[in-house]
């Protein structure tokens, strides 16, 4: 018996924890899964992934831009005429773009021959440097596309009859996990419109959280700190950004969509309005 019998709605699954998210409601049992993203190579290595984990599941592919609402609204309208409902939406969809080609996340400067090295936080990121196209890039995706996807899920969601649980605990319209940042809660310097960013999207989560529960729809999120994606192929796994966290690695995308995982499923039934931090002890 699986604990995913119901429809998957995975943003941002053309790489990284989306990609590993979609995966793993596929391991998990879960036959009916959408995955979106803008970019559509990468949703075909994920498709071919998950039919090679199950070649059972149907997998509706969906070329989305979290930042066009009529993108969003198509995939979510082309998911429910195939599938009948979603009951799990993972919104991973993130960026920082802009930033990254200028600073990335804590970039680490070493000196020749390899070797340690102080670090320094690019100064060309701090807010006075921050262009307002790069700033309002950031947030067009990471907390509008957000919240642009979790609004037209909520809809859908409050449509649907609840689904029944694993072990007969009350059931769920639907479950929300919204993807933030270790930086929304404790932010780091030269990193404003991203940890900005993910504040708003975890104060979102719990806005949309308190507005659902009467609809039986749980809405929840996960922080993940550094983790192993093309996202900070630019931070050392011997740098100190790793090194100076109580758990001193890079979280894979696995250990992330475990979590997210969890929040979905019935056995979280009692979570709401919750973020877990999956960052190796960084908010501490």
């Amino acid at each position: 018996m699986t604990l995913y019998p119901g429809v998957a709605f995975v943003t941002g699954a053309g790489s990284g924890i989306g990609r590993h998210t979609a995966m793993s409601f596929a391991k998990e049992g879960c036959t009916k899964i959408t995955i979106a993203d803008v970019t559509h190579t990468g949703l075909m290595v994920t498709e071919q992934a998950i039919r090679a984990i199950a070649p059972q599941a149907k997998v509706y592919v969906a070329q989305m831009d979290v930042r066009v609402e009529a993108d969003i609204r198509r995939a979510i309208e082309c998911t429910v005429e195939r599938f009948g409902r979603i009951d799990y939406a993972a919104n991973c969809a993130g960026t920082n773009s802009g930033l990254n080609k200028r600073v990335g996340w804590m970039r680490l400067t070493r000196p020749a021959g390899g070797g340690g090295g102080a670090g320094i936080y690019g100064p060309e990121a701090a807010s006075p440097d921050v262009k307002p196209s790069d700033f309002d890039n950031v947030f067009s995706v990471n907390a509008r596309g957000v919240w642009l996807c979790a609004r037209a899920q909520t809809r859908q969601m409050k449509m649907q009859q609840p689904l029944p649980s694993h072990d007969g605990r009350p059931g769920a319209r639907g479950v929300i996990v919204n993807v933030a940042s270790s930086l929304g809660i404790s932010p780091i310097p030269g990193k404003t419109p991203y940890a900005a960013s993910k504040a708003a999207v975890i104060q979102m989560t719990k806005s949309d959280a308190l507005d659902c529960s009467p609809f039986d729809i749980r809405v929840n999120g996960v922080a993940p700190g550094i983790t192993d994606t093309p996202f900070t192929r630019d931070i050392p796994h011997d740098g100190v950004a790793v090194r100076g966290m109580p758990v001193p690695r890079k979280s894979s995308p696995q250990e992330i969509a475990d979590v997210i995982l969890f929040i979905a499923s019935s056995k979280a039934s009692f979570l709401q309005g919750a973020i877990i931090s999956a960052d190796g002890g960084h908010t501490i």
